[in-house]
């Protein structure tokens, strides 16, 4: 009888799995739930008393499976229920307002930035567990880079222009071969009339148009070299001369995230073997995609000494651009965030400056407090300051460059009192803004690349193998 019943039983389930696919119909009552997504957002806003603002060409024909089912007690979890199944997302414009759009993978919602923190900040209540927390997000950044690829050697320019004098400070172009054929174009701002060692910032630029050639990044290196400040300013991958070797395109590349981080290494390596460098004082400071580079440079090389990421640090917001998250290094550690990264600048001094208009409008209120904690597991409370402009927007502009001249003056004991009036105010009026085309090492002429220059993205690829 057993047997029997094993013979039916195997005989069912084959002529089972031989019906058709198109035979094996759906089941109806599934349908009874789905909802055109037009009228689930409609549903939605009466429901919780809000708005809904998106694209509706955009997301037309898009239907909404169990719509109802997944309504919840407030907007952000209905959202979310809604939402996360068909890719997308939503951001919080005001109390009553919510934009919807395509999922963004780097960032989040600024409660879950909060809880984030609240998390890694209960793992280290000690200096000694902040210690070994940050020796373990070392060790796997340096392995998700590779940066084995990057070892740290003297440096020196492999081209060079005349040098031009303006009031107070001298500016020479120069290229340096930071992987073999890859040269990284830059511009080198030295305090002119000075004796003795100086200090330096290195000034990578971020996603503005015309990177280093806009006239607040050569404001900024300029006043730095009046400062008395040795300045070094150099092209991202895929902008300035870097395109006579790649496409623009190939910034947005996750590799990208490799090679930038490389170069910045390479020109940090530059300026800590000229022999004016005094190089106890050695900082970085840079905006947006700059901002990236700084808080990531900081933490993985302790020569240098003082950081100012601007408009970017944030625990909710990890970059826009696979060149910042292509590689995935926010998932080392167990999770971390910009915002950890930043404290890894602890306790050398670092100033983070922020703005009410674009993801560090949150910066006070969320991650002040947090890295306020870590610098005080040094006691270095002091060291750590936040400037904070709720009515400015995401750039490098005039009041976020004071900021910084005066945190590098105090931290790097310059003497700013023959560059500011009265009150502390620096002025950049004897500052040259030049024409791109003085800041040019090749001319943007691929005829004049050294011999070995690599010519495409994928003969990088294949050196960085």
């Amino acid at each position: 009888m057993m047997n029997r019943l094993c013979l039916f039983y195997m005989l069912f389930i084959c002529v089972s799995m031989a019906v058709p696919a198109r035979a094996q119909k759906r089941p109806v009552w599934e349908n009874d739930y789905r909802e055109p997504f037009s009228s689930v957002m409609a549903g939605i806003q009466k429901r919780h008393r809000i708005t809904l603002l998106y694209d509706s060409a955009q997301l037309a024909g898009r239907w909404v499976d169990f719509a109802r089912w997944k309504y919840r007690e407030t907007p952000a979890q209905t959202l979310i229920n809604v939402l996360a199944p068909l890719n997308l997302s939503y951001r919080q414009v005001d109390d009553t307002t919510y934009r919807i759009g395509r999922f963004e993978y780097y960032r989040k919602h600024p409660y879950e930035g909060k809880q984030e923190l609240d998390r890694l900040m209960a793992g280290y209540q000690t200096q000694a567990a902040w210690k070994r927390r940050t020796a373990e997000l070392v060790a796997c950044l340096r392995e998700t880079f590779g940066l084995q690829r990057a070892q740290s050697t003297a440096t020196a320019a492999a081209a060079k222009t005349r040098k031009r004098q303006y009031d107070g400070y001298t500016v020479e172009n120069i290229a340096i071969e930071t992987l073999p054929g890859l040269y990284v174009a830059g511009s080198l701002y030295v305090p002119s009339g000075r004796n003795g060692k100086l200090p330096a910032m290195l000034c990578p630029n971020g996603h503005f148009p015309d990177g280093r050639y806009r006239p607040d990044h050569q404001l900024r290196c300029a006043m730095l070299a009046r400062m008395g400040v040795i300045a070094l300013s150099y092209d991202l991958v895929g902008y300035g001369e870097s395109l006579l070797q790649v496409e623009e395109n190939d910034h947005r590349r996750s590799l990208t995230s490799v090679i930038q981080l490389i170069n910045n290494l390479r020109m940090l390596d530059y300026i800590h073997g000229l022999p004016q460098v005094d190089t106890t004082r050695i900082g970085i400071t840079g905006a947006s995609g700059g901002g990236s580079q700084t808080i990531l440079v900081t933490a993985l090389d302790d020569r240098i000494k003082l950081s100012v990421p601007v408009v970017m640090v944030s625990a909710y917001f990890s970059g826009g651009c696979p060149c910042e998250t292509g590689l995935g290094h926010h998932f080392c550690g167990g999770g971390t965030n910009n915002t950890e990264i930043a404290a890894m600048a602890a306790p050398r001094p670092q100033l983070l400056i922020s703005d009410g208009n674009d993801w560090t409008a949150d910066f006070p209120d969320i991650d002040r407090p947090y890295l306020q904690h870590v610098y005080g597991l040094y006691g270095a409370e002091d060291h750590l300051q936040n400037v904070h402009l709720p009515d400015e927007q995401h750039d490098y502009g005039p009041s976020k460059r004071q900021a910084m001249y005066a945190f590098v003056a105090k931290h790097f004991a310059v003497d700013a009192d023959p560059f500011t009036d009265a009150s502390g105010h620096f002025s950049e009026e004897a500052c040259v803004v030049e024409d791109k085309t003085l800041l040019y090492i090749f001319d943007m002429d691929r005829k004049k690349l050294p011999a070995n220059a690599l010519k495409s993205f994928a003969e990088l690829e294949h050196a960085l193998r």
